[in-house]
C-alpha cells in the first residue's frame, strides 16, 4: 500500500498520539489505533508498518466491514479448492500474504464472534488453516487493527470476546477529532488547497479569504480529515473569482431544487375517504395505524416513518445490539444493516 497523503497536523492531542504509535512501531506488538471516522487511521496503521523493522514485507489492508459475514473467514484464513460452493481453486487468505510483514484489520469491531475465535488462535499461536484444510500454516504477521468503535462496551454486550481484545490491544493509539485539533484545520486546509490548486492548472495559491476561513474554523467536522479534504478540494475547483478562495460550501447537496420525501418527487395527494358518521376510534400510540398518521400525509413517508420508528424501538429494545434487533425482527444481519443505512441508524446508540 502505497500512500501520497502525508499525516500533517500540529496540535499537541494529535502529536502525542502520532509519537505514542511511533514508539510502538518498533515492537513486534499489536497495536489498536481508534478514531471516528475520517481521522486518518489508515495512515496511523502505514506509519507503524514504515517505522517497523517488518518495514521492506507486505502491507495488507483488510476492511471487515466491507465484505458479507460469510466470506470474511474464507478472505482473512483462504480456502482450498471446493471447500464450498464457488470455491473453485485454493486461495491464498490475508494472513498469508502478509507472511513477513504487516496485517491491518480496518473496522475491527464487525468481526463476526467466529470470526474473532479463530483470529485469536491465528494471534495467539502464530497459526491459519485454510477453510476446507486440516492441516495448520504457521504465519509470521504483526497485527494493526482500527475501529471507530469503543470495544470495551461491545465486550460488556458479548459482542467482542474479551480474550482478543486483551490480545490486540498491548497498545492503544486514539487519534483526536478534527473538532479537537482547531490549530490545525488552517494548516489542513491550506494543503489540501495547494495540492488541489496544482492538479488543476492554477499557476499559484492564493490562500483563503477571510469568510472563507470564518467557514472552516466553525464547522464541526464530524467528518473530520476527510470531510475537510472534500470541501476544500471541492471550494478550489469551483471557484472562479480573482484572488484568495473565500466561498466554502460544506454539504454538496445544498440546493432549492433538491427533492423532498423518502424517494424524491412531490408528496402524492391522499385519496379522499368515504364518510361516516361514526366517530374515528383512537388508536393505541404504538400501533402502525398511529405511527403512520403522525406525519408527512403521502404514502411513502408514512411507511418509511413507520418502518424507522420500528427499527429505532427494537434496537432499544434489544440494546443496540444489531444482530439481536435483526433476529428479533425476522431479517439477516445484512438486510438490518441496510435498513440502518437507509434511515440513518446505522450508529444508534454509539
Amino acid at each position: 500500500m502505497q500512500r501520497t497523503t502525508q499525516v500533517i497536523g500540529q496540535s499537541g492531542a494529535f502529536l502525542d498520539a502520532l509519537e505514542r504509535a511511533s514508539r510502538a512501531a518498533a515492537l513486534d506488538r499489536p497495536v489498536l489505533v481508534i478514531g471516528e471516522r475520517g481521522t486518518g487511521k489508515e495512515l496511523v496503521a502505514e506509519r507503524l508498518h514504515r517505522l517497523s523493522p517488518r518495514w521492506d514485507q507486505p502491507l495488507v489492508v483488510m476492511n471487515c466491514a466491507a465484505l458479507p459475514e460469510t466470506l470474511i473467514e474464507a478472505e482473512l484464513f483462504g480456502h482450498e479448492a471446493g471447500a464450498f460452493t464457488g470455491a473453485t481453486k485454493a486461495r491464498a487468505g490475508r494472513f498469508e500474504e502478509a507472511h513477513g510483514g504487516t496485517l491491518f484489520l480496518d473496522e475491527l469491531g464487525t468481526l463476526s464472534m467466529a470470526a474473532q475465535d479463530r483470529l485469536l488462535r491465528a494471534v495467539e499461536y502464530g497459526e491459519v488453516t485454510r477453510i476446507g484444510s486440516s492441516r495448520p500454516l504457521r504465519v509470521d504477521v504483526r497485527i494493526v487493527a482500527a475501529t471507530n468503535e469503543h470495544l470495551p462496551d461491545k465486550v460488556d454486550r458479548h459482542e467482542f470476546r474479551a480474550d482478543l481484545l486483551d490480545r490486540l490491544s498491548f497498545e492503544v493509539v486514539t487519534l483526536p477529532p478534527l473538532r479537537a485539533r482547531s490549530g490545525d484545520i488552517v494548516v489542513l486546509a491550506d494543503h489540501f488547497g495547494r495540492r488541489m490548486a496544482s492538479e488543476i492548472g492554477w499557476e499559484r495559491w492564493p490562500g483563503f479569504g477571510p469568510t472563507a476561513l470564518d467557514t472552516l474554523m466553525t464547522h464541526r467536522w464530524p467528518g473530520n480529515v476527510r470531510e475537510l479534504r472534500n470541501v476544500v478540494e471541492r471550494a478550489v475547483y469551483r471557484w472562479e473569482g480573482e484572488g484568495p478562495v473565500d466561498r466554502i460550501e460544506i454539504d454538496p447537496f445544498a440546493s432549492p431544487y433538491r427533492p423532498s420525501g423518502v424517494h424524491g418527487g412531490a408528496p402524492m395527494p391522499s385519496p379522499a375517504l368515504p364518510k361516516t358518521d361514526a366517530p374515528p376510534r383512537p388508536e393505541p400510540e404504538d400501533s402502525p395505524v398511529a405511527a403512520c398518521d403522525a406525519g408527512p400525509s403521502d404514502f411513502k413517508s408514512r411507511v418509511a416513518r413507520f418502518e424507522r420508528e420500528l427499527l429505532a424501538k427494537s434496537l432499544a429494545e434489544h440494546r443496540f445490539n444489531q444482530r439481536a434487533t435483526a433476529e428479533s425482527l425476522g431479517l439477516t444481519y445484512d438486510q438490518l444493516r441496510h435498513a440502518l443505512r437507509r434511515h440513518d441508524l446505522i450508529n444508534a446508540g454509539g
